[in-house]
């Protein structure tokens, strides 16, 4: 029997939104009942003050896995996502070929199993090829570990086929999740329409792309009855859709990515790729009004949408470039500025990185409950670092983070109580 017991632990429980100090003990993996005698043999860890929280549960980690490992392998992934404090990967079915057979996914699940230090559980793709038109083996995908259902990026076209997706998925509880954009509309945008985009000479999308994507996608949910997550709400123009349809008793989620959490269009610059995002950064105003609506809970989820591309899809002219960035390492540091700037506190940050995304995928992770899984992240949240890109795990190298002054560092993690990662600094 393993046995740990921190104590001086500053503990973060996004369950009870509070922030107190105190201890935690695991046995054999979970977390244990207070004693109050510790029995012999157990491995006391003085936490020294910091915070002691439960891991992050990201939703909509891309792993190159299989064809384009060169990008990221799950090793890789792996030891990025611990050391960044992510013990739970749920990955994207954007591969190649996508994930969208039993015998993919069997394939996927065992590799990670063998290669990654962390949890790594799967979305299949909802259509075959993830072209929107076919619908997967749903039911066998279940069978097989999938957790939830997405075409990731690419959006259907194909109302009919889409809609019969979602009853299907509806008569199984199969989650479904959606990436809310008009897909015509969105074509080819590299940033948001606006004043800035003009004046760079960058081709734009509007905002109202999402919302028009938004409100089809949801209109589909009200029709069929599907269990529904939208993956990145990321303007306000969004929002009141997503306010009517919680209100209406829809069985809706959503999240958003931390980089249109703390990141705006403006700091596109100098057509500065790692900055080219899918959806592209935002206006400000967007930016403030998705903490706010994060903060309320009409958002529910965190998500670092972890996105590698190679050194060359980037070195291109903007419009040209691969969008997307790395962010396994760089989501607790940069969810630390919502907490320095007094937007969220840090159960609300843990309570959309870790709670809520395991609650909906119906997960035991991401709380300090007894009988939980000991999944641990300890972390300072003032140590103030410098980001350098190369230093990081992932084969990709891509993060818009690069050069930045930030704050909050991870010190261990644990998963099931094995430590997967302790900072040499």
């Amino acid at each position: 029997m393993t046995i740990l017991h921190f104590t001086n632990a500053r503990l973060i429980d996004p369950e009870t939104l509070s922030d107190t100090t105190g201890s935690l003990t695991v046995v054999d993996g979970l977390i244990a009942e207070p004693a109050k005698k510790l029995p012999k043999g157990a491995v006391t860890i003085d936490c020294g003050g910091k915070c002691l929280a439960p891991g992050i549960v990201d939703w909509g980690v891309k792993i190159g896995e299989p064809g384009e490992r060169h990008r990221e392998s799950f090793r890789s992934a792996g030891l990025a996502a611990a050391a960044g404090g992510v013990t739970t990967v749920i990955a994207r079915p954007d591969t190649l070929p996508a994930i969208d057979t039993p015998e993919v996914l069997e394939f996927v699940t065992r590799r990670a199993a063998e290669a990654a230090p962390v949890r790594i559980r799967h979305m299949a793709a909802l259509t075959k090829g993830r072209l929107g038109h076919e619908m997967t083996e749903i039911g066998f995908l279940l069978d097989a570990g999938a957790l939830a259902f997405t075409d990731a990026f690419h959006v259907s076209t194909d109302t009919r086929a889409l809609s019969r997706a979602l009853t299907y998925a509806r008569s199984l509880g199969a989650l479904v999740v959606g990436h809310p954009q008009e897909p015509a509309l969105s074509k080819g945008g590299a940033a948001t329409s606006g004043k800035f985009a003009s004046f760079r000479g960058i081709p734009a999308v509007s905002p109202i792309a999402e919302r028009m994507g938004l409100e089809r996608d949801l209109a589909l949910v009200e029709m069929t009855r599907a269990r529904y997550h939208a993956d990145q709400i990321t303007t306000a123009h969004a929002l009141p859709a997503l306010a009517r349809a919680k209100a209406a008793g829809l069985d809706v989620t959503a999240g958003t990515s931390i980089h249109h959490l703390t990141l705006n269009e403006l700091d596109l610059g100098d057509y500065r790729t790692f900055f080219k995002l899918t959806p592209p950064l935002r206006s400000e105003e967007d930016r403030q009004a998705i903490i706010a609506a994060l903060a309320d809970g009409l958002i529910d989820v965190i998500a670092s949408f972890h996105t590698p591309a190679d050194e060359e899809s980037k070195r291109l002219p903007f419009e040209e470039a691969a969008p997307g960035a790395v962010a396994l390492e760089t989501i607790l540091p940069a969810a630390m500025r919502l907490y320095h700037a007094g937007h969220l506190s840090l159960p609300q940050i843990f309570r959309a990185m870790a709670l809520n995304p395991a609650n909906r995928l119906g997960l035991p992770q991401g709380r300090l409950s007894v009988s939980a899984p000991a999944d641990l992240v300890l972390f300072d949240p003032d140590a103030p670092f410098l980001m350098n890109r190369f230093t990081l795990q992932s084969k990709s190298k891509n993060t818009p983070f690069d050069g930045a002054r930030m704050e909050g560092r991870v010190l261990a993690s644990w998963v099931g109580g094995r430590e997967v990662f302790r900072s040499s600094i």
